[in-house]
């Protein structure tokens, strides 16, 4: 197996160094953000300098706009609640209808 070290690139105007990691918001972070976003855009920045201060790619702030566009900091974290609320609830309803497979196979008796 070969690894390539690939150096950090300087950022250009922030003078910090980016890396390939991610960084995780809370969704309390990006409703603050988006509100950030909202006055600088009142201001007249453009989309990419806004973006650049908040340090999220254009794309993401586009994302964060469609999912979190009208909501404020409490609705947002009930919103992430409830989807990992809602996918712990999908993943013990696929279990159950396996067992529920398996347990009709052995009644029919073909194991």
């Amino acid at each position: 197996m070969r690894v390539v070290l690939l150096p950090a690139v300087a950022g250009r105007e922030t003078g910090q160094i980016m890396t390939n990691s991610r960084k995780r918001h809370t969704p309390e972070q990006v409703v603050r953000k988006l509100g950030q976003a909202d006055r600088m855009l009142a201001d007249g920045q453009d989309v990419a300098a806004v973006c650049r201060e908040l340090g999220v790619s254009e794309q993401t702030y586009y994302r964060w706009r469609n999912q979190y566009g009208g909501l404020k900091a409490d609705d947002a974290k009930r919103l992430k609640e409830l989807e990992k609320q809602n996918a712990t609830l999908k993943r013990l309803f696929a279990e159950a209808e396996l067992e529920k497979a398996a347990l009709k196979e052995l009644a029919e008796g073909n194991f």
